[in-house]
């Protein structure tokens, strides 16, 4: 059992916000919040979340989009492996924001593995050269956009969402008024 309540609004609003995220125009198709917000659910919740909230992700953007297809349940299925691992990797790691990018790193490289190596190939009939050739900048992307979210996003979200710090803030009143001796 994990030492975190499961919280679904909590859940809920993670996706959705992964969702509304990856709907913005003018984004560039591999810089996404999922992985970053992933770990920290993953390591909070365990693996069958981890793997849940990455699997939905993805078929919730394709149905949004109307690119539901056969590589969906790969896509799908890859993302949710990814978070799956998620909550074995941390399950006796610290949620640090070094981890936290050791995880990106990893986990952004094997899906874009599995996932861009394969998709092309067997959907498409792309010749694997082709497909490795075209994954490379993609992953180069994906990988930055991922670490970067991961050093700055998730242990945010671990933090404030998940673990429920509170955010305390100082009235501005408070901080302008003299101390007194």
């Amino acid at each position: 059992m994990t030492p975190y309540k499961k919280n679904w609004l909590k859940f809920t609003l993670g996706i959705f916000g992964c969702l509304l995220f990856r709907l913005l125009p003018f984004r560039a198709p591999n810089i996404e919040p999922i992985m970053s917000t992933v770990m920290p659910f993953g390591k909070a919740y365990g693996a069958s979340v981890g793997f849940f909230f990455a699997f939905l992700s993805i078929i919730l953007y394709d149905l949004a989009t109307g690119t539901l297809g056969k590589w969906t349940m790969l896509t799908s299925a890859s993302y949710g492996v990814v978070g799956y691992a998620s909550a074995y990797y941390f399950k006796n790691r610290e949620p640090s924001r070094k981890n936290f990018v050791y995880f990106a790193i990893l986990g952004t490289l094997f899906f874009d593995a599995f996932t861009g190596l394969l998709t092309g190939p067997l959907f498409f009939d792309q010749p694997i050269l082709v497909a490795l050739v075209g994954q490379i900048p993609f992953t180069i992307l994906h990988l930055v956009g991922n670490v970067s979210f991961a050093f700055i996003l998730s242990p945010v979200i671990y933090s404030y969402l998940v673990k429920k710090k509170k955010l305390y803030t100082v009235p501005l009143i408070k901080t302008l008024q003299p101390k007194t001796i």
